[in-house]
């Protein structure tokens, strides 16, 4: 099924798209045709990615480009803190593309981009959404340092799909980097997409596995295919079945469980908070 979108009404989005393009910012919501990106540029909210727009991976599921990676622009946390500022936004998260081809997965570019905004936004909180590092932990605590209110990393699918939809990610080495943050004393969240061909056993697993690893905050929504290229939808899932996931997961002590059809991982970050 190819990506729907929300019906919801738009005020018109062009202006805050054209200065995005202008100060050359990438948000997730663009790239990764997010089916909430006119709520929330409604709202004057947006998910920033970071690194350019081209990913090193070839996750089957991902709208995201996957081409030759750009040259990092070094204004960039200045220039994303300058339009946190401007629009006024008090929560703000900042993801990227994988970038396998940096030597430290671009985690001091990270670091900058959170420090930029505590100093030009010192209200402001920051969640960041990261990619594994390769599971080398040194380069987390180089995120950490920088002190974000949320560390956020996705497991996207149970680890029986990972060969097919998640190449080049490994999901004991996701959890590695989730558990790291935990017990660093951070707020930890992740987020699973359903429709992928797991079974309720292995997806209830995969939510063990999470509040094993420390989990704060879960997020579960359906997997909507962005293009007929893309990895096809298994199951269409039905508002009951999100919210028995949801009582399953808070029932075994994981504390924020939001679980719909159109959630994402960022969706709303700052109400979830």
């Amino acid at each position: 099924m190819i990506q729907e979108k929300k019906r919801i009404t738009i005020v018109d989005i062009t202006v805050l798209k054209k200065d995005f393009r202008t100060k050359r910012l990438n948000t997730v919501c663009q790239s990764a045709k997010c089916p909430n990106i006119g709520e929330c540029f409604k709202k004057k909210t947006a998910t920033f990615l970071i690194l350019g727009k081209n990913c090193t991976r070839k996750c089957a599921f991902c709208a995201v480009e996957k081409y030759v990676p750009e040259p990092i622009d070094v204004d960039e946390p200045f220039k994303i803190a300058e339009t946190i500022k401007e629009l006024e936004l008090s929560y703000s998260v900042i993801t990227s593309v994988t970038r396998d081809d940096l030597a430290d997965g671009g985690a001091a570019h990270f670091a900058k981009t959170v420090n930029e905004i505590k100093i030009i936004v010192p209200n402001a909180k920051v969640e960041v959404l990261v990619p594994d590092f390769l599971g080398r932990t040194e380069l987390v605590n180089i995120v950490l340092a920088s002190r974000p209110d949320v560390f956020s990393h996705n497991l996207e699918t149970v680890p029986y799909l990972y060969n097919n939809v998640r190449k080049g990610a490994d999901y004991e080495r996701s959890m590695k980097v989730l558990k790291h943050a935990k017990d660093a004393g951070f707020k930890v969240k992740t987020g699973i997409i359903l429709g992928l061909g797991e079974t309720e056993q292995q997806l209830f697993d995969t939510i063990k596995d999470a509040k094993d690893a420390g989990i704060d905050i879960l997020t579960i929504g359906q997997y909507l295919a962005p293009t007929k290229k893309h990895y096809s939808v298994v199951k269409q899932y039905k508002e009951e079945e999100f919210q028995k996931i949801r009582d399953f997961a808070l029932s075994i002590g994981i504390k924020q469980v939001i679980s719909g059809r159109y959630i994402r991982s960022s969706y709303l970050a700052e109400k979830y908070f």
